[in-house]
């Protein structure tokens, strides 16, 4: 014979109370509670969605904006610079150059 387990007689004092009473209209709230999370949920995802196309976008223009222009063998200075259409004056050639 096993000893008596108080928390299995705590479980069963809980059980043999009569149980609290239901709000008559808890479905009704909870509906209404859930169907805003689900819309903010949505208008969420979606200003993300927004805000990550419009960062691709202009990531891509800035890259197209940044982008130096062809280099033309005929107008090179011979000083190893570039221009930049961003404005940004003469910037130097890369520090790093390939062995001859």
């Amino acid at each position: 014979m096993r000893a008596p387990n108080r928390r299995d007689d705590e479980v069963r004092q809980l059980l043999d109370t009569p149980h609290p009473a239901v709000p008559a209209d808890l479905v009704a709230r909870a509906t209404v509670r859930g169907r805003r999370t689900v819309r903010r949920r949505r208008v969420r995802r979606q200003v993300l969605w927004v805000l990550l196309v419009a960062a691709v976008v202009a990531g891509i223009v800035l890259a197209v904006l940044a982008w130096p222009e062809h280099h033309d063998p005929a107008g090179d200075t011979g000083d190893g610079t570039w221009w930049s259409p961003v404005s940004l004056g003469r910037l130097p050639a890369p520090l790093l150059r390939l062995p001859r």
